[in-house]
């Protein structure tokens, strides 16, 4: 199985505009779902070191992990196995999430961007490394059906149909912890109560370029970004 060019190129836009965001640093990884039984992993290196045409890996959903890729690229895997619906994930490092983390604390659905998680982002509750199968299962198993797990102090794992979805939910997720994070500053956080079921389903919505406005936002400037736009024209 090997990836298309538009699909490596897709992979590493997203990993330079999560760079770019200050949502990873040295560390994380995003991948895209190729087919039920391979996805492609950027490249493992710092996402917004990885350069223009710097292919990444094509891994098997499941199986030991090819040679050179990072032991963490298991969560994805385990992901991939139980949701067909999900079509990327990405494993960040947004600095907000990570401190409300450290206190044992996700963030809640208090605002718009926050909506599209619910107010029910589980906290894998282990600062370890997860470097084995039976614990990224045990991750996968915990995030269940939904878009989001926070790892205690330790980032996060986002899940989405697409790219440009998973892209999208995790600056979400960093903005959802950033007001979560001032609210708990101010001692509100008591006053405001979360969005109910009923209003975050009404406001999560997923119509009017959504998200493809936010993978815009995000890669706007990327070298690839802008000679894909200058080749279209």
């Amino acid at each position: 199985m090997t990836a298309t060019a538009a699909q490596q190129r897709e992979v590493r836009l997203a990993a330079r505009a999560l760079a770019r965001a200050g949502l990873v640093h040295a560390y994380g990884h995003c991948s895209l779902r190729l087919d039920a039984h391979h996805f492609l992993v950027c490249a493992a290196k710092p996402m917004g070191l990885i350069g223009p045409g710097e292919p990444g890996v094509v891994v098997p959903v499941e199986g030991p992990l090819p040679e050179g890729v990072l032991g963490e690229v298991r969560i994805h895997q385990q992901i991939y196995q139980r949701r067909a619906d999900v079509g990327a994930v990405i494993r960040s490092m947004p600095d907000q999430v990570m401190t409300l983390s450290c206190a044992g604390i996700t963030p809640k659905s208090r605002h718009g961007a926050g909506a599209y998680f619910h107010s029910s982002i589980p906290l894998w509750d282990d600062p370890q490394l997860l470097r084995d199968d039976v614990q990224a299962a045990a991750l996968a198993e915990q995030l269940a059906d939904g878009p989001a797990l926070v790892m205690r102090g330790n980032g996060a794992v986002v899940a989405g149909a697409s790219l440009v979805e998973a892209l999208t939910l995790n600056w979400y997720l960093e903005d959802a912890a950033h007001i979560e994070l001032q609210l708990h500053a101010a001692g509100l956080a008591d006053r405001v109560p979360p969005l109910d079921d009923e209003q975050t389903r009404q406001r999560a919505t997923y119509s009017g370029r959504i998200f493809e406005r936010m993978w815009d936002y995000l890669t706007a400037g990327d070298i690839e970004a802008v000679e894909l736009t200058q080749q279209g024209n």
